[in-house]
């Protein structure tokens, strides 16, 4: 029997990283974790919920300063597969500091690849992207749709995929790309929709609903997506992009009510509508025919029970959750 791939998960910090690490632990995988800030609390970090996981350590090292660390790390571990959440990854705060988006998300992104490329070992790089880099859309938007990014961060991830295409092109750079509608579920920042309504209603705090919350999305469970995420690294094609949707959407300002209705809380005592986001974008969604007819993925936990999972997540760690930051704090 064949010994598990070794993976490596930069970004393992992250929501998605941190449940995509739980995931392939389950799987028997041996799991290496790297983010540039040591561990949070471990109620953002699913893999510790029922205590010392086996099979995983975690390492330190940041893209932009400790780049000859991590390939320290990868040279003597010698992993086969990297999956990459590391990114500067919020949409309104890119417009604050739009250097630093460009910085992680570009340069350091692209320093990485180049050193990567003369890797032998590594069979699969999942880079994990973003919806964001196709703008507003209508209709249903397939992989193979023209970048037209609005906003700092969508641009400093179109220019990454850009790169990463003409290594494949060029240097056979054995990549996979991923992009996720709204992921959710439990373990998420709390600075995110799902998880700071459900905690601000615990709170008796009121929300602010940008532009009237009439944005249309879709969310799929954080589950979902990891199981996704390791299907398209074990058997998607070299080169390609992989949409991880489900093909439900629901305004900003449903989901929230929806919240309010499942927790018994009325929406009009929890909620204060103000004014939109600069270059939000309104709509889009991804059709996800290649990842479900190739690869024989599908969507299995629905919007209601994902928010009933977050609620659960909530109470669970309540005490310790509430005396933590609600809000985005940047880190270049």
């Amino acid at each position: 029997m064949a010994a598990p791939e070794k993976y490596l998960v930069l970004g393992s910090n992250a929501f998605s990283g941190a449940s995509f690490v739980d995931h392939l632990l389950k799987q028997g995988s041996e799991v290496l974790g790297v983010s540039r800030s040591d561990e949070p609390h471990r109620a953002f970090l699913p893999y510790r919920w029922s205590g010392e996981p086996a099979n995983f350590r975690f390492f330190r090292h940041d893209i932009n300063t400790d780049l000859d660390g991590l390939m320290s790390l990868i040279a003597t571990e010698r992993p086969t597969r990297i999956v990459n959440f590391a990114a500067q990854s919020m949409v309104a705060e890119s417009w604050r500091n739009p250097d630093h988006w460009m910085m992680t998300n570009v340069v350091s992104t692209v320093r990485l690849h180049e050193r990567l490329r003369h890797c032998d070992f590594l069979d699969k790089y999942v880079h994990v992207t973003t919806p964001e880099v196709y703008g507003s859309t209508s209709g249903w938007v397939k992989e193979d749709a023209p970048f037209n990014p609005s906003t700092p961060y969508a641009v400093s991830r179109a220019a990454g995929d850009m790169s990463l295409r003409s290594y494949y092109k060029a240097y056979e750079f054995p990549v996979l790309f991923t992009r996720a509608a709204n992921v959710f579920g439990p373990g998420q920042q709390l600075y995110r929709i799902i998880p700071r309504t459900v905690l601000f209603i615990r709170l008796g705090r009121k929300l602010q609903l940008h532009g009237g919350g009439h944005s249309q999305r879709s969310f799929i469970h954080i589950d979902d997506v990891s199981a996704a995420t390791r299907r398209i690294a074990e058997e998607g094609r070299l080169g390609e992009t992989y949409h991880i949707s489900t093909d439900r959407l629901i305004s900003i300002r449903d989901l929230v009510a929806m919240i309010c209705a499942k927790m018994g809380a009325r929406f009009e005592d929890h909620v204060e509508v103000v004014g939109e986001r600069l270059g939000k974008d309104s709509f889009y969604q991804l059709d996800s025919t290649r990842l479900r007819g190739e690869l024989g993925w599908t969507d299995r936990l629905s919007l209601e029970t994902g928010i009933e999972q977050t609620v659960a997540w909530i109470d669970r760690f309540f005490e310790e959750i509430k005396i933590l930051p609600f809000d985005y704090v940047h880190k270049p």
